[in-house]
């Protein structure tokens, strides 16, 4: 039995779609829908239900989908016990945040990079709804969102969140201690509408039954430190971002009488067989994450 046209079909059920199962492969659609129809004729069995545009397993395809994640889990085992120099490139495609980029995910890059020198990397930046899509999609192999993705062969764990702050210019802000009342006078800036840190800001305010506060919604934490330097006015923005800036960059954390919610990261990847590094590379970036989060808090606290 050729497990090409076996991890064809396990693809395509993964992602209910014969288009999104031929991306994942870098093969055509009429590639793949050859070799689950090759599949069939070895089976002698239908394993899709073709009648109508919607996908569909027929039963027969319910039985074997299990049959075939076990036969690509044997074969995975197989290489990995008989030290197989065939193993095919191991590509990564990871989605993160831009918190987590400007944190630490080049620190984890970089030991992925000594453990696993065979792999390459797609990297996407992008919000947190734009990763979801793609993970569930079958677009990403690897996300780190603030919010969990969800479906069938799906799974998340939650790594240590990212304390916020609120920044200032070192110069301009020279206060001992800013209340809420400060904050207020000035302007505030932080990311886009809608996002967990744009509606944790208004809702610090409005929990206080304080007037809301005038934010502008910066989609880049570049552009945001470039506009505090420029003295436009105070950004929230997690600390673990805020040390590496502050290095070069006339930046001050401001000391508050009020706390901001921290940003919620969540690692999401979808299960493949037939490889182990999606999982143990998620494995080893709560690790990273972990120990990065912990020396931040001892630096800037």
């Amino acid at each position: 039995m050729n497990l090409r046209f076996v991890e064809a079909f396990h693809w395509a059920v993964a992602l209910k779609s014969v288009t999104r199962a031929a991306e994942k492969l870098h093969i055509t659609q009429s590639a793949l829908s050859s070799r689950i129809a090759a599949l069939e004729r070895e089976l002698g069995v239908l394993l899709l239900d073709r009648r109508d545009k919607q996908f569909r397993l027929t039963v027969a395809g319910q039985r074997f989908h299990a049959f075939a994640q076990k036969l690509l889990e044997m074969q995975m085992h197989i290489k990995a016990e008989m030290g197989s120099g065939a193993v095919r490139e191991a590509v990564l495609r990871v989605g993160a945040i831009e918190s987590v980029v400007h944190s630490w995910l080049t620190g984890w890059l970089k030991h992925m990079q000594a453990t696993h020198p065979d792999f390459e990397l797609e990297l996407t930046v992008e919000t947190t709804p734009v990763l979801v899509d793609q993970l569930q999609r079958g677009k990403q192999d690897l996300v780190f969102a603030a919010l969990p993705a969800t479906g069938d062969g799906v799974r998340t764990r939650v790594v240590p969140p990212m304390p916020m702050c609120f920044v200032g210019h070192r110069e301009l802000h020279l206060k001992r201690r800013y209340r809420l009342p400060d904050l207020l006078s000035l302007d505030l800036l932080t990311f886009q509408r809608g996002s967990q840190p744009h509606v944790a800001l208004l809702e610090l305010f409005r929990e206080a039954g304080s007037p809301p506060p005038r934010v502008h919604a910066i989609s880049s934490i570049s552009a945001m430190a470039q506009l505090v330097e420029a003295g436009f006015g105070v950004a929230a923005l997690p600390r673990a971002v805020v040390e590496p800036l502050a290095r070069r960059l006339p930046l001050r954390v401001l000391p508050c009488d009020v706390t901001l919610e921290p940003l919620p990261i969540y690692a999401s990847y979808r299960d493949d067989p037939s490889s182990p590094l999606p999982e143990a590379a998620l494995g080893s970036a709560v690790v990273h994450a972990s120990h990065r989060m912990g020396s931040s808090k001892k630096s800037m606290g």
